[in-house]
């Protein structure tokens, strides 16, 4: 029989008969009884109470006795019936053309790139569109903007083949529990080039250096699948006839389109403007501010390992920090760490800017960061004429007067956090950081009161839980504005827009996505409800 054996902890350096002998230690028997080892998941358990670190792995595994042995218990062992790789997605099915037109893709993030990857290979010939640049030609133009301040509003950090994720470290860490649609992304990825471990870690990392080869080879299976692909290709406008979808607008010229999965990020606020004109349900949405805080690496993974930092074994080392709310304090916690990595700074309209984190696929550089975050909601944004988008402007006036405060040149304002805590504006900036434009600013010109008194007294306590980290040492970035969406594109349990059908937003831009996984996983649910809409779109 096969079984599916949890928290087995195996050391750093293991092989199958080590997993073997730990498995059989677990469950009570010999590791003779075991053969076939094949890990389904595997994390890094470096906690101080180990006497090492060990990776906690899921492992599924013959056992070739007729029984198990008593102590094999549930959870922690189940026998699988087939194997557990085998299990797919409920929601597939086979394109059948049944009339209408081909469907539409906008935008070539992760929900859009596997939106159009489901469509292609069930046969529907999809046309995917981007407004900004394929990847090769956007990572010059990203360049040229982090170092001469020269922006292209049309492809830039924010917009362009691999959406803003392509310039955020490649973090894949998911938390929903749809296993099949996750381990379909992973292996799709895994095929383009990402390493095997994305199949197997708790939370992979890419790099955003290895997204830059990975990304066109997954527009390459979309092409080789049927699909079509175009850069600098903008969406305008949507024409909706009785609240059926029946053209969308692009670059001027119209193309024929029923059905279209609407996967444009939560930067692309012309797109929610004109979602709002043609009366397509928007609601606002809570999200989050702060800033990008950066701390030395070497003292984050003192704090996480122990007398164990350095080894090769490890690598970067992360955290994840949270503050409860508190009387007359917002909650506060930590999102979008980048070990060993960099802050960056980002925009997608002239004038404005924000902040972001990234790393690369050794995670070496001296310094890691992570954005510091205070829940926000629409009781705090300004009055609006289209409420939906009141969020927008509350995310846009901190970008403007960031822009400004710097002295604008997409220069980024920052701060040694002692200073903030004091009140008082650095007088230079410590040597060596990470973002070469930063430039000392006084955040209280940027970030609401109820923002910044949140972080004074919440951001102490939370390093307090990495032991070692000195407040001396930490800088801060501001603002981080962009952690999801400031609104809804509401729809469907199916997936459709409740009041235009043939739309079906996806990704972060929807409001229902965030991250690179479960955008990802959106786009492809998109797909499914798309294909298994009663008009199916033609692909002749």
């Amino acid at each position: 029989m096969r079984i599916l054996v949890h928290q087995v902890n195996v050391p750093l350096t293991y092989d199958n008969p080590v997993i073997l002998h730990q498995v059989g230690r677990k469950i009570g028997c010999e590791p003779d009884s075991l053969s076939n080892p094949k890990i389904i998941r595997r994390s890094l358990d470096a906690r101080a109470r180990n006497p090492e670190p060990v990776y906690a792995l899921t492992v599924e595994v013959n056992f070739n006795l007729p029984t198990l042995p008593p102590s094999a218990k549930s959870p922690a062992v189940e026998i699988v019936t087939g194997s557990a790789e085998d299990e797919k997605p409920g929601a597939r099915v086979r394109f059948l053309p049944e009339g209408g037109v081909r469907p539409v893709v906008v935008g070539a993030g992760p929900a859009g790139l596997m939106a159009a990857y489901q469509l292609a290979i069930a046969g529907a010939r999809p046309l995917l569109i981007e407004r900004g640049d394929d990847a090769q030609d956007r990572a010059p133009k990203v360049a040229q903007f982090w170092n001469d301040g020269i922006l292209d509003p049309e492809s830039n950090v924010l917009y362009g083949e691999g959406g803003a994720g392509l310039f955020s470290d490649g973090k894949l860490t998911a938390r929903s529990k749809e296993r099949g649609r996750i381990r379909d992304f992973m292996t799709l990825l895994h095929a383009c080039g990402a390493h095997e471990n994305v199949l197997i870690d708790a939370e992979p990392h890419v790099g955003s250096d290895a997204l830059l080869t990975i990304v066109p080879r997954l527009r390459e299976q979309i092409l080789a699948a049927g699909g079509e692909v175009r850069f600098r290709s903008k969406l305008e406008t949507f024409i909706i006839e009785a609240g059926q979808l029946r053209a969308i607008v692009v670059n001027g010229q119209e193309i024929a389109c029923t059905h279209c999965v609407l996967a444009v990020g939560h930067s692309a606020r012309d797109v929610y403007e004109m979602l709002a004109e043609q009366g397509v349900a928007l609601q606002p949405k809570p999200f989050a501010v702060g800033v990008r805080l950066e701390i030395p690496q070497s003292a984050i993974d003192r704090a996480q390992y122990g007398r164990f930092a350095g080894s090769p074994l490890l690598g970067a080392a992360s955290f994840r920090l949270t503050r409860r709310e508190e009387a007359g304090l917002r909650s506060c916690y930590s999102f979008c760490m980048c070990p060993g990595g960099k802050v960056i700074t980002c925009a997608s309209e002239p004038g404005f800017l924000t902040t972001n984190g990234m790393s690369y696929s050794k995670r070496s550089l001296p310094l890691g960061n992570a954005a510091f975050l205070v829940p926000v909601g629409p009781a705090d944004y300004p009055e609006h004429a289209i409420p939906a988008l009141a969020g927008v402007e509350f995310q846009r006036k901190l970008e403007r007067d960031a822009f400004t405060a710097a002295g604008g040149g997409y220069k980024v304002p920052a701060t040694r956090l002692v200073d903030f805590l004091a009140k008082s504006v650095s007088s230079a900036l410590p040597e060596g950081g990470s973002c070469p434009v930063a430039v000392p600013v006084e955040f209280r010109t940027i970030l609401p009161d109820f923002v910044t008194t949140t972080l004074e007294k919440a951001i102490p306590p939370m390093l307090q839980e990495l032991y070692g980290v000195k407040l001396k040492d930490a800088v801060l970035y501001a603002p981080e504005t962009r952690s999801s969406s400031p609104l809804w594109i509401t729809r469907h349990p199916e997936g459709e827009s409740i009041n235009t059908r043939g739309l079906y937003p996806a990704g972060e831009g929807s409001g229902y996505a965030g991250g690179i996984v479960s955008s990802a996983i959106d786009g492809m649910r998109a797909a499914e409800h798309l294909l298994k809409s009663p008009a199916k779109p033609n692909v002749s």
